[in-house]
């Protein structure tokens, strides 16, 4: 009697859809790392606004930071845990999905540096050495520096995108 053949482990099988897998390759790579630091300059300058005395046209700038902070945590999240082909009709064409958030952001974010910076212009006159009043001049300075900060994060990934479809990558990582 022959012995029974050795067993051969199964192959590998995708993970399945309700798995969840860590993406290092994402975490570690450029887009995950500025990923990271959209979030954390977008986070420093809603922050600074939100806690400033604004009025006007600084309620669009907290607008567009606070959204796109959120769209980016979701985007963040969904492509390190691989379950970004559980959006309908935009988990097939991911890359491109990023890419289009991010020159959105870049335009908005542009135009929230623009407020900030204005409105810091405005409040330029309480600068002065022994001016006492409350004044939000260096919130709004701050805020214009973390949006310009975010305007550079968000075209750089942009940019990044587009060479990678052009080299006719289709995925993120």
């Amino acid at each position: 009697m022959l012995p029974p053949p050795p067993r051969q482990p199964p192959p590998q099988a995708r993970a399945a859809r309700g798995a969840v897998s860590l993406q290092r390759a994402f975490l570690r790579g450029p887009l995950g790392v500025l990923r990271l630091l959209q979030l954390l300059a977008g986070a420093a300058f809603w922050i600074t606004i939100a806690t400033s005395r604004y009025q006007g046209p600084v309620h669009f700038a907290l607008f567009v930071s606070v959204l796109f902070w959120l769209l980016t945590l979701g985007l963040y999240f969904l492509t390190l845990l691989g379950k970004h082909e559980l959006v309908p009709v935009l988990g097939s064409r991911w890359l491109v999905v990023n890419v289009a958030h991010d020159l959105l952001a870049a335009a908005l974010y542009g135009a929230a540096t623009a407020i900030m910076i204005d409105q810091t212009q405005k409040h330029s006159y309480c600068n002065l050495k022994d001016y006492q009043m409350p004044c939000a001049y260096h919130a709004f300075l701050a805020a214009a520096v973390c949006g310009g900060l975010c305007l550079g994060l968000y075209l750089l990934s942009a940019l990044y995108g587009c060479c990678r479809r052009c080299q006719g990558e289709l995925e993120v990582v």
